[in-house]
């Protein structure tokens, strides 16, 4: 099991995310192209998947703010699975992950630090 596993605790194959979001699997195909959410190669079952983590829809919908906090993540120069490592690993001075910030509505927050990464 690898770091990013350890992690995230529940993950959302592609067809799952579709189902979950109500929309057909081109549409997840193409807020993947979007970069409005990235998925990673992870074990479930006896399979290897693509998949996202599930604390990225709330409500039926993707974060509204996860998008951006990916673009300012790649433009600091993350690849898909160190920024999934940075919004789920725990941080004491906020407290919890930079995920459960963005569920709460702190994008702001979030944002600042991911922007401060690139320094």
């Amino acid at each position: 099991m690898s770091t990013l596993e350890e992690l995230v605790a529940d993950w959302l194959p592609l067809p799952d995310l579709a189902d979950q979001l109500g929309v057909n699997i081109k549409k997840v195909h193409s807020l993947l192209d979007e970069r409005a959410v990235v998925a990673a190669r992870v074990e479930l079952g006896d399979k290897r998947v693509r998949a996202v983590p599930a604390a990225f829809v709330q409500d039926g919908h993707l974060i509204d703010s996860l998008k951006g906090t990916i673009s300012v993540l790649v433009d600091s120069g993350f690849t898909d699975e160190e920024l999934l490592l940075w919004l789920f690993t725990p941080d004491e001075s906020l407290p919890g992950t930079p995920i459960q910030a963005l569920r709460e509505g702190r994008k702001t927050e979030i944002r600042r630090r991911a922007q401060a990464l690139a320094w």
